[in-house]
Protein backbone atom coordinates (compact mmCIF):
# COMPACT_ATOMS: atom_id res chain seq x y z
CA UNK A 1 0.00 0.00 0.00
CA UNK A 2 1.51 3.58 -1.04
CA UNK A 3 -1.11 4.98 1.93
CA UNK A 4 0.54 3.20 4.09
CA UNK A 5 4.28 3.69 3.42
CA UNK A 6 3.59 7.67 2.59
CA UNK A 7 2.17 7.47 6.56
CA UNK A 8 4.69 5.56 7.76
CA UNK A 9 7.46 8.29 6.59
CA UNK A 10 9.34 10.21 8.60
CA UNK A 11 7.64 13.51 7.11
CA UNK A 12 4.31 11.94 8.49
CA UNK A 13 5.78 11.32 11.93
CA UNK A 14 6.67 14.54 13.06
CA UNK A 15 4.77 15.50 16.54
CA UNK A 16 2.78 17.67 17.30
CA UNK A 17 3.43 19.78 20.51
CA UNK A 18 2.42 18.20 23.85
CA UNK A 19 -1.64 18.70 24.23
CA UNK A 20 -2.18 20.27 27.64
CA UNK A 21 -6.05 20.21 29.30
CA UNK A 22 -6.37 23.50 27.44
CA UNK A 23 -5.67 22.55 24.31
CA UNK A 24 -8.58 20.20 24.25
CA UNK A 25 -12.09 21.49 22.75
CA UNK A 26 -13.86 19.31 25.58
CA UNK A 27 -13.17 18.49 29.11
CA UNK A 28 -15.22 15.84 29.78
CA UNK A 29 -16.69 15.54 33.11
CA UNK A 30 -18.33 12.55 33.75
CA UNK A 31 -20.13 14.07 36.50
CA UNK A 32 -22.25 16.02 34.03
CA UNK A 33 -26.01 14.93 33.20
CA UNK A 34 -27.23 15.56 29.85
CA UNK A 35 -30.32 15.13 28.41
CA UNK A 36 -31.79 15.82 24.56
CA UNK A 37 -33.29 19.41 24.29
CA UNK A 38 -36.99 18.37 23.46
CA UNK A 39 -38.38 15.42 22.28
CA UNK A 40 -38.65 16.67 18.88
CA UNK A 41 -34.99 17.75 18.57
CA UNK A 42 -32.02 16.12 18.73
CA UNK A 43 -29.28 18.81 20.05
CA UNK A 44 -27.70 18.33 23.47
CA UNK A 45 -28.61 20.35 26.34
CA UNK A 46 -26.43 20.17 29.77
CA UNK A 47 -27.85 20.96 33.11
CA UNK A 48 -25.42 23.36 33.97
CA UNK A 49 -24.91 24.99 30.46
CA UNK A 50 -21.57 24.44 30.57
CA UNK A 51 -19.80 25.23 27.24
CA UNK A 52 -16.98 23.02 27.15
CA UNK A 53 -18.59 19.96 28.48
CA UNK A 54 -19.59 16.55 26.44
CA UNK A 55 -23.11 14.79 26.90
CA UNK A 56 -21.30 12.13 28.40
CA UNK A 57 -23.13 11.34 32.05
CA UNK A 58 -21.01 9.27 34.01
CA UNK A 59 -20.63 6.62 31.21
CA UNK A 60 -17.09 5.30 30.32
CA UNK A 61 -14.90 6.80 27.16
CA UNK A 62 -15.11 3.09 25.71
CA UNK A 63 -19.01 3.47 25.38
CA UNK A 64 -19.21 6.75 23.61
CA UNK A 65 -20.53 6.26 20.09
CA UNK A 66 -17.78 7.08 17.36
CA UNK A 67 -18.76 10.71 16.73
CA UNK A 68 -18.56 11.33 20.28
CA UNK A 69 -15.34 10.13 20.55
CA UNK A 70 -14.12 11.83 17.14
CA UNK A 71 -15.53 15.10 19.12
CA UNK A 72 -13.47 14.41 22.54
CA UNK A 73 -10.44 13.90 20.20
CA UNK A 74 -10.59 17.71 18.87
CA UNK A 75 -7.79 19.79 19.71
CA UNK A 76 -5.80 22.84 19.31
CA UNK A 77 -3.20 21.29 16.70
CA UNK A 78 -5.50 18.82 15.19
CA UNK A 79 -9.13 17.77 14.08
CA UNK A 80 -8.07 14.10 14.59
CA UNK A 81 -4.97 12.45 14.59
CA UNK A 82 -2.69 11.05 11.43
CA UNK A 83 -3.21 7.45 13.00
CA UNK A 84 -6.88 7.71 13.96
CA UNK A 85 -8.20 4.39 14.75
CA UNK A 86 -11.91 5.62 14.94
CA UNK A 87 -11.35 6.90 11.36
CA UNK A 88 -12.40 3.56 9.78
CA UNK A 89 -15.39 2.70 12.30
CA UNK A 90 -16.58 6.84 11.97
CA UNK A 91 -16.61 6.12 8.06
CA UNK A 92 -18.06 3.18 8.11
CA UNK A 93 -21.07 4.76 10.56
CA UNK A 94 -21.67 7.62 7.80
CA UNK A 95 -22.06 5.26 5.06
CA UNK A 96 -24.33 2.50 7.20
CA UNK A 97 -26.00 3.41 10.22
CA UNK A 98 -29.75 3.94 9.97
CA UNK A 99 -31.17 6.92 9.43
CA UNK A 100 -33.75 8.30 11.87
CA UNK A 101 -34.37 11.70 10.74
CA UNK A 102 -33.82 13.56 7.86
CA UNK A 103 -34.12 17.72 8.13
CA UNK A 104 -33.39 20.10 5.38
CA UNK A 105 -29.88 22.64 6.59
CA UNK A 106 -31.32 25.60 6.78
CA UNK A 107 -28.93 28.64 5.20
CA UNK A 108 -26.21 28.32 2.53
CA UNK A 109 -27.13 28.50 -1.26
CA UNK A 110 -28.02 24.76 -2.17
CA UNK A 111 -29.79 21.86 -0.54
CA UNK A 112 -28.35 19.94 1.80
CA UNK A 113 -29.96 17.91 4.56
CA UNK A 114 -29.22 16.88 8.20
CA UNK A 115 -29.13 13.33 9.15
CA UNK A 116 -29.64 12.28 12.17
CA UNK A 117 -28.44 8.35 13.40
CA UNK A 118 -30.03 6.49 16.26
CA UNK A 119 -26.56 6.73 18.39
CA UNK A 120 -27.81 10.61 18.48
CA UNK A 121 -24.65 11.28 15.74
CA UNK A 122 -25.42 13.30 12.84
CA UNK A 123 -24.22 13.71 8.98
CA UNK A 124 -24.38 16.93 6.40
CA UNK A 125 -25.53 15.04 3.13
CA UNK A 126 -25.14 16.67 0.22
CA UNK A 127 -26.87 14.98 -2.81
CA UNK A 128 -25.49 13.91 -6.03
CA UNK A 129 -25.82 16.87 -8.77
CA UNK A 130 -23.81 15.72 -11.30
CA UNK A 131 -22.00 12.81 -13.31
CA UNK A 132 -18.23 12.15 -12.33
CA UNK A 133 -17.54 12.93 -16.29
CA UNK A 134 -18.90 16.18 -16.67
CA UNK A 135 -16.97 18.90 -16.23
CA UNK A 136 -18.43 22.47 -15.10
CA UNK A 137 -19.53 24.61 -18.47
CA UNK A 138 -16.56 27.09 -19.17
CA UNK A 139 -19.10 30.37 -19.40
CA UNK A 140 -20.47 29.14 -15.86
CA UNK A 141 -19.22 31.79 -13.06
CA UNK A 142 -17.31 29.64 -10.16
CA UNK A 143 -20.19 31.53 -7.67
CA UNK A 144 -23.48 29.26 -9.83
CA UNK A 145 -21.71 26.12 -10.01
CA UNK A 146 -22.76 22.50 -8.96
CA UNK A 147 -21.42 21.37 -5.29
CA UNK A 148 -20.62 18.37 -5.75
CA UNK A 149 -20.87 15.06 -3.67
CA UNK A 150 -17.98 13.33 -5.07
CA UNK A 151 -15.80 16.54 -4.46
CA UNK A 152 -16.66 16.35 -0.88
CA UNK A 153 -15.75 12.79 -0.53
CA UNK A 154 -11.92 13.37 -2.24
CA UNK A 155 -11.67 16.28 -0.63
CA UNK A 156 -11.65 14.85 2.52
CA UNK A 157 -8.95 12.13 1.92
CA UNK A 158 -6.99 14.43 -0.32
CA UNK A 159 -6.79 16.92 3.02
CA UNK A 160 -5.70 13.80 4.97
CA UNK A 161 -2.89 12.61 2.48
CA UNK A 162 -1.75 16.76 2.35
CA UNK A 163 -1.47 16.13 6.35
CA UNK A 164 -3.70 18.71 7.29
CA UNK A 165 -6.69 16.63 8.31
CA UNK A 166 -8.27 20.27 8.77
CA UNK A 167 -11.76 18.19 6.76
CA UNK A 168 -14.29 16.46 9.33
CA UNK A 169 -14.55 12.77 8.24
CA UNK A 170 -17.23 12.37 4.49
CA UNK A 171 -17.92 8.47 3.38
CA UNK A 172 -19.94 8.66 0.11
CA UNK A 173 -23.52 6.83 0.70
CA UNK A 174 -26.65 5.35 -1.30
CA UNK A 175 -29.54 6.78 -0.02
CA UNK A 176 -33.18 5.60 -0.37
CA UNK A 177 -35.05 8.70 -0.97
CA UNK A 178 -38.44 7.36 -0.16
CA UNK A 179 -37.74 5.49 2.91
CA UNK A 180 -34.51 7.53 4.31
CA UNK A 181 -35.77 11.03 3.62
CA UNK A 182 -39.71 11.40 2.39
CA UNK A 183 -40.96 9.21 5.05
CA UNK A 184 -39.13 10.22 8.08
CA UNK A 185 -38.88 13.79 7.54
CA UNK A 186 -40.08 15.78 10.19
CA UNK A 187 -39.28 19.05 7.66
CA UNK A 188 -42.92 20.40 6.70
CA UNK A 189 -41.53 22.56 3.94
CA UNK A 190 -39.01 19.93 2.52
CA UNK A 191 -42.10 17.30 2.30
CA UNK A 192 -43.78 19.35 -0.08
CA UNK A 193 -41.37 19.49 -2.36
CA UNK A 194 -41.51 15.59 -3.30
CA UNK A 195 -43.12 14.46 -6.53
CA UNK A 196 -42.83 11.68 -9.17
CA UNK A 197 -41.12 12.26 -12.37
CA UNK A 198 -42.58 11.10 -15.92
CA UNK A 199 -40.12 8.37 -15.58
CA UNK A 200 -41.60 7.63 -12.18
CA UNK A 201 -38.56 8.10 -10.43
CA UNK A 202 -39.08 9.52 -7.06
CA UNK A 203 -38.00 13.19 -6.85
CA UNK A 204 -37.49 16.24 -4.08
CA UNK A 205 -35.64 19.97 -4.23
CA UNK A 206 -36.17 21.68 -1.12
CA UNK A 207 -35.92 25.39 -0.43
CA UNK A 208 -33.23 27.12 -1.21
CA UNK A 209 -31.49 29.99 -3.36
CA UNK A 210 -30.06 28.51 -5.85
CA UNK A 211 -30.99 25.29 -8.13
CA UNK A 212 -34.42 24.49 -5.45
CA UNK A 213 -36.91 24.38 -8.35
CA UNK A 214 -38.33 21.53 -10.13
CA UNK A 215 -35.77 21.98 -12.80
CA UNK A 216 -33.22 20.92 -10.54
CA UNK A 217 -35.17 18.57 -8.82
CA UNK A 218 -32.72 15.74 -7.41
CA UNK A 219 -34.49 12.56 -8.94
CA UNK A 220 -33.28 9.16 -7.69
CA UNK A 221 -33.58 5.65 -9.84
CA UNK A 222 -36.23 5.17 -9.08
CA UNK A 223 -35.76 5.91 -5.29
CA UNK A 224 -31.88 5.46 -4.64
CA UNK A 225 -29.48 8.54 -4.53
CA UNK A 226 -25.98 9.28 -4.14
CA UNK A 227 -24.97 11.67 -2.04
CA UNK A 228 -22.09 12.64 0.59
CA UNK A 229 -22.31 11.91 4.59
CA UNK A 230 -19.86 14.71 6.11
CA UNK A 231 -19.69 14.01 9.95
CA UNK A 232 -20.74 17.09 11.85
CA UNK A 233 -18.91 19.53 14.13
CA UNK A 234 -19.90 19.51 17.83
CA UNK A 235 -23.12 21.65 18.17
CA UNK A 236 -21.92 25.80 18.24
CA UNK A 237 -23.46 25.84 21.53
CA UNK A 238 -21.02 23.62 23.00
CA UNK A 239 -18.13 25.07 21.02
CA UNK A 240 -18.06 28.36 19.60
CA UNK A 241 -16.82 28.85 16.17
CA UNK A 242 -15.50 31.85 14.58
CA UNK A 243 -16.04 32.23 10.96
CA UNK A 244 -13.39 34.49 9.23
CA UNK A 245 -13.73 36.50 5.65
CA UNK A 246 -10.60 34.98 3.37
CA UNK A 247 -8.33 38.65 2.30
CA UNK A 248 -8.36 36.53 -1.07
CA UNK A 249 -12.12 35.94 -1.22
CA UNK A 250 -13.60 36.84 -4.77
CA UNK A 251 -15.56 39.72 -5.67
CA UNK A 252 -18.75 37.20 -6.31
CA UNK A 253 -19.98 39.70 -9.30
CA UNK A 254 -20.03 39.05 -12.94
CA UNK A 255 -17.75 42.47 -13.55
CA UNK A 256 -15.76 43.59 -10.51
CA UNK A 257 -11.97 42.72 -9.64
CA UNK A 258 -11.32 42.19 -5.72
CA UNK A 259 -8.57 44.42 -4.87
CA UNK A 260 -6.15 41.21 -4.40
CA UNK A 261 -6.64 40.76 -8.33
CA UNK A 262 -5.71 44.14 -8.68
CA UNK A 263 -2.61 44.64 -6.50
CA UNK A 264 0.78 42.79 -6.97
CA UNK A 265 1.69 43.57 -3.57
CA UNK A 266 -1.65 42.84 -1.45
CA UNK A 267 0.16 40.90 0.38
CA UNK A 268 1.90 43.52 2.61
CA UNK A 269 -1.39 45.23 3.98
CA UNK A 270 -2.40 41.96 4.84
CA UNK A 271 0.80 40.81 6.85
CA UNK A 272 -0.04 44.09 8.65
CA UNK A 273 -3.33 43.07 9.09
CA UNK A 274 -4.28 41.06 12.09
CA UNK A 275 -4.81 37.81 12.85
CA UNK A 276 -1.98 37.50 9.94
CA UNK A 277 0.22 39.84 11.31
CA UNK A 278 1.56 37.29 13.74
CA UNK A 279 1.62 33.64 14.36
CA UNK A 280 1.21 30.84 11.56
CA UNK A 281 -2.08 32.13 10.62
CA UNK A 282 -1.02 33.23 7.17
CA UNK A 283 0.94 30.37 6.68
CA UNK A 284 -2.03 27.85 7.53
CA UNK A 285 -4.23 30.13 5.06
CA UNK A 286 -1.45 29.39 2.19
CA UNK A 287 -2.34 25.48 3.22
CA UNK A 288 -5.59 25.90 2.07
CA UNK A 289 -4.63 27.50 -0.82
CA UNK A 290 -2.42 24.32 -2.36
CA UNK A 291 -5.70 22.31 -1.29
CA UNK A 292 -8.08 24.24 -3.00
CA UNK A 293 -5.49 24.64 -6.55
CA UNK A 294 -5.43 21.31 -6.45
CA UNK A 295 -8.74 20.29 -6.42
CA UNK A 296 -9.52 23.63 -8.59
CA UNK A 297 -11.80 25.43 -5.88
CA UNK A 298 -12.93 28.74 -6.17
CA UNK A 299 -14.93 29.28 -3.51
CA UNK A 300 -13.48 29.86 -0.35
CA UNK A 301 -14.81 33.00 1.00
CA UNK A 302 -14.60 32.22 4.70
CA UNK A 303 -13.21 29.67 6.55
CA UNK A 304 -13.91 28.98 10.24
CA UNK A 305 -11.76 28.30 13.59
CA UNK A 306 -12.50 27.07 17.27
CA UNK A 307 -13.17 30.08 19.17
CA UNK A 308 -11.59 28.42 22.27
CA UNK A 309 -8.36 28.14 20.82
CA UNK A 310 -8.18 31.99 19.74
CA UNK A 311 -5.89 32.50 16.67
CA UNK A 312 -3.23 29.95 17.57
CA UNK A 313 -4.90 27.54 15.89
CA UNK A 314 -5.85 25.28 12.72
CA UNK A 315 -8.33 26.49 9.72
CA UNK A 316 -11.20 24.28 9.02
CA UNK A 317 -11.47 23.31 5.65
CA UNK A 318 -15.33 23.24 5.45
CA UNK A 319 -17.52 23.52 2.43
CA UNK A 320 -15.25 21.66 -0.32
CA UNK A 321 -18.36 20.62 -2.77
CA UNK A 322 -17.23 23.22 -5.38
CA UNK A 323 -13.51 21.47 -6.21
CA UNK A 324 -13.16 19.01 -8.51
CA UNK A 325 -15.48 20.42 -11.40
CA UNK A 326 -12.80 20.78 -14.12
CA UNK A 327 -9.83 18.19 -14.90
CA UNK A 328 -8.61 20.26 -18.27
CA UNK A 329 -8.11 23.74 -17.06
CA UNK A 330 -5.72 24.92 -13.74
CA UNK A 331 -7.00 28.34 -12.58
CA UNK A 332 -3.58 29.95 -11.10
CA UNK A 333 -5.52 32.64 -9.61
CA UNK A 334 -6.37 30.23 -6.70
CA UNK A 335 -2.81 30.13 -6.38
CA UNK A 336 -2.74 34.52 -5.47
CA UNK A 337 -2.12 34.43 -1.62
CA UNK A 338 0.93 32.06 -2.06
CA UNK A 339 2.66 33.42 -5.38
CA UNK A 340 2.02 37.13 -4.04
CA UNK A 341 3.67 36.21 -0.41
CA UNK A 342 5.75 33.86 -1.45
CA UNK A 343 5.36 31.85 1.85
CA UNK A 344 4.78 28.35 2.74
CA UNK A 345 5.83 25.88 5.51
CA UNK A 346 9.02 24.42 5.01
CA UNK A 347 7.00 20.92 6.40
CA UNK A 348 4.27 21.47 3.46
CA UNK A 349 6.37 22.36 0.81
CA UNK A 350 8.68 18.92 2.11
CA UNK A 351 5.57 16.80 2.00
CA UNK A 352 4.71 18.22 -1.50
CA UNK A 353 8.37 17.62 -3.05
CA UNK A 354 7.60 14.21 -1.83
CA UNK A 355 3.76 13.90 -3.42
CA UNK A 356 5.55 14.53 -6.56
CA UNK A 357 8.04 11.54 -6.44
CA UNK A 358 7.73 8.52 -8.17
CA UNK A 359 6.90 6.00 -5.29
CA UNK A 360 4.30 8.80 -3.51
CA UNK A 361 2.47 10.13 -6.65
CA UNK A 362 -0.30 12.16 -5.14
CA UNK A 363 -2.77 10.36 -8.11
CA UNK A 364 -2.10 7.23 -7.11
CA UNK A 365 -2.46 7.95 -3.17
CA UNK A 366 -5.29 9.42 -3.54
CA UNK A 367 -6.84 6.55 -6.23
CA UNK A 368 -6.10 4.14 -3.37
CA UNK A 369 -7.55 6.05 -0.30
CA UNK A 370 -11.10 6.82 -2.65
CA UNK A 371 -11.09 2.96 -3.47
CA UNK A 372 -12.42 2.21 0.15
CA UNK A 373 -15.41 4.37 -0.45
CA UNK A 374 -18.68 2.61 -1.18
CA UNK A 375 -19.44 4.56 -4.23
CA UNK A 376 -15.98 4.14 -5.75
CA UNK A 377 -15.25 5.47 -8.05
CA UNK A 378 -15.11 8.97 -6.46
CA UNK A 379 -13.36 10.67 -9.11
CA UNK A 380 -12.68 10.28 -12.81
CA UNK A 381 -9.12 9.32 -13.74
CA UNK A 382 -8.83 12.84 -15.86
CA UNK A 383 -9.41 14.48 -12.00
CA UNK A 384 -6.57 12.29 -10.51
CA UNK A 385 -3.93 13.10 -13.67
CA UNK A 386 -4.81 16.90 -13.03
CA UNK A 387 -3.58 16.75 -9.40
CA UNK A 388 -0.02 15.53 -10.30
CA UNK A 389 -0.03 18.12 -13.23
CA UNK A 390 -1.33 21.20 -10.65
CA UNK A 391 0.87 19.65 -8.01
CA UNK A 392 3.83 20.47 -10.51
CA UNK A 393 2.21 24.45 -10.88
CA UNK A 394 2.52 24.31 -7.07
CA UNK A 395 6.28 23.31 -6.52
CA UNK A 396 7.25 25.65 -9.73
CA UNK A 397 5.77 28.65 -8.15
CA UNK A 398 7.54 28.07 -4.65
CA UNK A 399 10.54 27.67 -7.03
CA UNK A 400 10.04 30.92 -8.52
CA UNK A 401 9.93 32.28 -5.24
CA UNK A 402 12.97 30.86 -3.84
CA UNK A 403 14.59 32.07 -6.69
CA UNK A 404 13.52 35.55 -6.62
Amino acid sequence: SKLAALFDHPLYNIPIPEVTEKDKLFVVNPMEKFSLRSSGSDEWVSSSKAETVLPTGKTAYDTYPTWLKFHVGINRYELYPRRDPLMPTLLRDLATQRIVSSVQKTGGTQLKLIMTFPNYGQALFKPMKQTRDQETPIDFFYFSDFERHNAEVAAFHLDRILDFRRIPPVSGRLVNITKEIRDITTDKKLAKTFFISPAGNVCFYGECSYYCSTEHALCGKPDRLEGSMAALLPDKTLAKRRSWRSPWRRSYHKSKKAEWELNPNYCAQVRETPPYDSGHRLLDLIDMTVLDFLMGNMDRHHYETFEKFGNDTFLLHLDNGRGFGTHSRDELSILAPLRQCCSIKKSTYLRLQLLATQPYRLSDLLREALATDPLAPILAEPHLRALDRRLGKVLEAVGRCLAG
